[in-house]
């Protein structure tokens, strides 16, 4: 009878994810669950209009509500400095407005109180008085001349114009089109959404007075990152501000900016003296926190009558709020929008982008993306489509014939990215073989003959992960980088530390089981541990797609150094030269004699000897993005071939089958549930799901 060994949670083991206990039996600690002694809450007090006049603020009646402890407006916090805050996209952004309201739901007052439902009801008797103004909400009417000026507050600010940025060679983008057999053009708008994480943003603030020390509780993607831009923004010496950011709800990018009501609940707990809490509820999540997309494109595509690409011009035009608050790397002004070209090799590519302030809610943010790749990968991909369908052309034909060829690797786009490797018409094809293309492109023949509708869909795109290498991308000059911290305790227990931060995405299982695959340590003996940044090291934090390329990189760095720390003792403990000893599925053995063999974990045994060698859980770091590299940061999918039917034309639309395939590098696959499992290793195997 076949005996199952235990799984110890190597990468690609099915197992069960370390942090669902405590969630599944209620446990997890939220932001809303921190309750600290002496504890007030806090309420704002929003604009009902998108563009108005602050002529005079009436807080007689909230003051006066039994509970209240303070109301706090602009002009109190301008008399510190604070009314206004500087944009991760170095713009600045009104904490409390003092002048004028630029958007719906944009913070005007806050009250502190006793009570939560005290501080609500007190902020619903605040008075303003406005001389509404006319609002602009569409970026194209907001550049006309005449525009009702946004931004009058900043000198030198006569339009509602941002920034106006290119990438590509803009000759050789006019010069393929002047050779163009075709032009093929598309009109294009991603309206806005919203991540809208199931749990809201909020923060408790608790501000010694005597020692100056700030402990804020925060629903932060970044607190190392937060922990920065507070000591800039509140004046706080940075030693002295300490961030936590417990269980995280969601983020999606939702809870990477800063944001008015946790610099007023700090400046509110430093001016009293005790902790003070504020939790948005939805609806001002939904109107006052970062969104995503809002991008109008217009993009042509020069083409050869034989289907092949010469050329592709991009115009882009971006609504960005009030504020231009934008989430992204500094030196990008419309994200990695330039990413466009995708997975094809286009000899020649201009991407020209403009930004608009409008009266909308700030804040772009990389939202089930790398900083607007998604945007870029939904222009590109209806483009080629139009192409296809103008030119009467198979539209998996026509992404073979202009895929970058495996032979062409390593390979530069026209915009300017780096690709290592690659074998994108491999990966399209084990798509097209997987769903029978060929078959439904005959059944979609003859349903249309009686009638019958039947679409076939198909994407394909590469996506920037990891936002790297760090000396090329930075946020608010905070260079993109992120750190683990390994601890193996004389008992052969782990601890690793993390400057990334969950948000539901299973970090402490996916990260020990990066250490499992390398030291052979389970993954049920390693505890995780992020979010606190007194206990972990410095890191960017977890958004656009970078905890894994980044983080995880790291974390198979320090595991590799601890491996070599533990080789010298292993050698001892076998009585061999170092250089004979071998490392293999968690064991360290002598060359030619895998049955004699120690592991991490045996080196920690009380008659080892090893715990003497090994001393008392010495740490060692690793620092993951300055080796960052292009097939960490790339990822190629042909994401939905997918075939539609739909029969009549007011009739349901039935979604029958859509398979996924994804070319990787060096890869952490973890099945998330059974049915769905993805494995690749650095040989790029193509996996299909």
């Amino acid at each position: 009878m076949a005996v199952e060994t235990p799984l110890k949670g190597n990468i690609g083991d099915s197992i069960k994810r370390k942090e669902d206990d405590r969630f599944i039996r209620g446990k997890g600690n939220y932001l809303d669950d921190v309750v600290l002694p002496g504890m007030l809450h806090m309420a704002i007090h929003r604009s009902p209009f998108a563009h108005a006049r602050i002529k005079s603020i009436n807080t007689d009646a909230a003051q006066g509500v039994p509970g209240v402890v303070a109301v706090v407006t602009g002009a109190l916090l301008a008399q510190h400095k604070l009314a206004w805050m500087p944009t991760l996209s170095g713009d600045t952004q009104a904490v409390l407005a003092t002048d004028k309201v630029r958007f719906q739901g944009q913070e005007v007052a806050c009250v502190i109180a006793t009570d939560p439902y005290v501080a609500h009801d007190a902020a619903a008797l605040i008075e303003v008085d406005y001389e509404v103004l006319p609002a602009v909400v569409d970026p194209k009417k907001a550049l006309d001349p005449g525009a009702p000026l946004i931004r009058d507050e900043k000198e030198g600010q006569t339009s509602n114009h941002i920034y106006h940025w290119e990438a590509g060679d803009k000759a050789a983008t006019d010069e393929a089109f002047r050779k163009a057999d075709r032009i093929v053009t598309l009109e294009s708008f991603y309206p806005r959404c919203h991540p809208s994480p199931l749990e809201t943003c909020g923060i408790v603030a608790d501000v010694n007075p005597a020692t100056g020390h700030a402990t804020l509780y925060m629903t932060s993607q970044a607190p190392h990152a937060h922990r920065t831009l507070f000591a800039i923004v509140a004046g706080l010496p940075e030693q002295n501000i300490r961030i936590i950011s417990p269980d995280i709800g969601g983020g999606f990018g939702n809870k990477v900016p800063i944001y008015p009501g946790y610099v007023v609940a700090t400046a509110a707990s430093l001016l009293i003296g005790k902790p003070v809490k504020w939790v948005e509820d939805r609806s001002e999540n939904l109107i006052s926190t970062g969104f995503a997309r809002d991008f109008h494109m217009k993009g042509e595509m020069a083409m050869r009558n034989d289907g092949r690409i010469l050329g592709l011009r991009v115009k882009l035009l971006s609504d960005n709020g009030a504020f231009y608050a934008d989430a992204q790397p500094t030196k990008f002004k419309a994200g990695l929008f330039h990413i466009v070209t995708g997975s094809y090799d286009i000899p020649a590519a201009h991407v020209e982008a403009d930004g608009a302030y409008t009266n909308k809610a700030p804040g772009g943010v990389a939202y089930r993306c790398s900083f607007r790749v998604t945007e870029a990968s939904y222009l590109i991909e209806r483009l080629v489509e139009n192409v296809a369908v103008e030119m009467k052309m198979d539209p998996a034909d026509l992404r073979l014939k202009n895929f970058i060829k495996p032979e062409q690797f390593p390979y530069k786009s026209a915009t300017g990215f780096e690709y290592d490797s690659g074998d994108y018409p491999r990966a399209m094809q084990l798509a097209l073989d997987k769903i029978g293309y060929q078959e439904l492109r005959k059944e979609q023949a003859e349903k249309r003959k009686k009638g019958e509708l039947m679409g076939i869909g198909i994407a394909s795109f590469t996506e920037v992960v990891g936002a790297g290498p760090g000396k090329h991308y930075d946020i608010a000059g905070l260079r993109m980088f992120d750190s683990a911290e390994l601890r193996v305790h004389p008992t052969g227990k782990a601890i690793l530390k993390l400057g990334v931060k969950s948000q539901g995405q299973g970090h402490e299982t996916t990260f020990a089981q990066i250490v499992t695959e390398e030291l052979g340590i389970p993954a049920a003996d390693i505890e995780v541990q992020e979010g606190d940044t007194d206990n972990t090291p410095y890191g960017l934090g977890t958004y656009a797609s970078r905890s894994t390329p980044v983080g995880g990189a790291a974390t198979a760095m320090v595991s590799r150094k601890l491996r070599d720390k533990a080789k010298k003792i292993a050698a001892h403990l076998l009585e061999a030269s170092e250089a004979d000893i071998e490392f293999d599925h968690g064991k360290f053995f002598v060359r030619g004699s895998p049955s004699k063999s120690k592991t991490i974990q045996d080196q920690g045994s009380p008659d080892s000897g090893g715990r003497r060698l090994w001393g008392a859980d010495q740490p060692d770091g690793g620092r993951g993005p300055d080796s960052w590299r292009p097939h960490r940061g790339l990822r190629d999918r042909v994401h939905g071939i997918d075939h539609l039917r739909r029969r009549g034309q007011l009739s349901r639309v039935q979604l029958h089958r859509l398979p996924v395939a994804d070319l990787l590098g060096d890869a952490q696959v973890r099945n998330l549930r059974d049915g769905d499992a993805l494995t690749a290793s650095s040989d790029r195997r193509q996996g299909c799901r």
